[in-house]
């Protein structure tokens, strides 16, 4: 489970910035935390709104490109030990609308619970060259961290836990030690942090390829649990089969007495979305897996989206802890019926074109007090109270005012 994410210098954003998946002591929505007895409870979901340049996607993109870099090398080898769903390598590209940053390492820094240990996973990178890493532990119970390894540059030092003779510390330097360790050695540590990395799905909807990529499972239990999901929503679908001649996905109905089946293509797009969306959601659920969606809401029925975001947030059905971050222009699920005030961030370019983000819970009236969770969190976003502006407010009163 993520806990919280830091990055610095990766694209729009020039300071650090950190995500924090750590509940806030918060009245509201308690019963839908993970928890655990000996930690702190953690938030099943994040939202980010903002307008278009904000910086939602390259929030995502930073998570994406800390994952893509540890996972893919393993990956090209054959070595993965999950099944890995992931979209594409992202590069680390630094703030270009400054002179020294562009000239300086892109950081990033995790701190994620595997079970009754914490684990702070960072590393720098510049010129696509990594240029310091470490990864340490804790037992959640614990104060003290443990080095399980350290690199600044191509010098290497390993923990007492890993620190074995035939360990080799001469790695190419575009390769993280991480995957390195993972490649060449059976390391109980490190296979327990990589199942953590190859775990993480990511998807973007903003790419129409994505919705054709379809990962429907044959298994009877996976089967019914897809086609249950989309008859809560009023698909429905009552059986699926794929046509390995014509290479068509088939839906099945049933009207009257009779059967009828649509193929894939000629299904809504808004169904296409759903069919193409949910197998990766409910194997999230399934697994206890972290889901990064950009654009979740694209195509979808505003109460389909808020369906989504109730199966994370209801404990019965989200046994395992699976958490759910994505990006937002709905304005439907921006309520305080949907969503904790901790659960809820903003990205926003300031003058100088360097994004930012903030939590609801963070921001302060003009009487210095918190938002207060019974406000109505959409109707005040449109006024631009909470300095994301969506431009709307802006068009009505500005350009367009006569």
């Amino acid at each position: 489970m993520l806990c919280q994410f830091s990055f610095q210098n990766f694209k729009s954003y020039k300071s650090e910035t950190t995500l924090d998946f750590q509940a806030a002591t918060l009245p509201e929505f308690t019963e839908t935390l993970i928890t655990d007895e000996d930690a702190s409870s953690l938030l099943p979901v994040s939202v980010i709104y903002g307008p278009n340049g904000g910086g939602k996607t390259n929030l995502l993109l930073a998570l994406s490109c800390v994952i893509s870099t540890i996972v893919n090398p393993v990956k090209e080898l054959g070595k993965n030990r999950q099944n890995i769903i992931l979209q594409h390598k992202v590069d680390a590209v630094p703030f270009l609308f400054d002179q020294k940053s562009k000239n300086e390492p892109t950081e990033f820094r995790l701190f994620f619970r595997i079970e009754k240990n914490e684990y702070c996973y960072y590393f720098a990178v510049k010129n696509q060259e990594i240029t310091s890493e470490s990864l340490y532990r804790k037992a959640i119970t614990g104060k003290k961290s443990a080095m399980i390894f350290e690199r600044e540059s191509d010098s290497i030092e390993l923990g007492y836990s890993i620190n074995k003779k035939n360990i080799n510390t001469s790695v190419n330097p575009k390769m993280p030690y991480l995957s390195f360790l993972a490649i060449n050695y059976d390391i109980d540590t490190i296979n327990e942090v990589m199942n953590w990395f190859e775990n993480c799905i990511i998807r973007s909807y903003a790419n129409p390829v994505i919705e054709r990529q379809i990962m429907l499972s044959g298994d009877a239990t996976h089967k019914e649990q897809f086609i249950k999901a989309l008859n809560d929503m009023d698909i429905d679908i009552k059986d699926y089969r794929f046509d390995e001649e014509a290479h068509q996905l088939y839906m099945k109905r049933t009207i009257g007495d009779s059967d009828y089946e649509l193929s894939f293509s000629d299904e809504s797009d808004g169904t296409k979305k759903l069919i193409a969306a949910l197998p990766v959601i409910l194997l999230a659920l399934c697994e206890g897996r972290l889901i990064i969606v950009d654009e979740l809401d694209a195509k979808l029925h505003p109460k389909l989206l808020k369906y989504v975001i109730s199966l994370f947030k209801n404990r019965d059905i989200n046994k395992y802890g699976a958490q759910l971050l994505f990006t937002s222009h709905d304005m439907y699920t921006l309520k305080n019926t949907v969503f904790r005030r901790d659960e809820i961030w903003f990205a926003a370019e300031n003058k100088e074109h360097e994004s930012e983000i903030y939590s609801l819970h963070e921001i302060r009236g003009e009487d210095n007090d918190r938002i207060k969770r019974t406000a109505a969190y959409d109707k005040q976003y449109l006024e631009g109270r909470y300095g994301a502006d969506p431009y709307l407010s802006n068009m009505l009163g500005g350009v367009f005012e006569r």
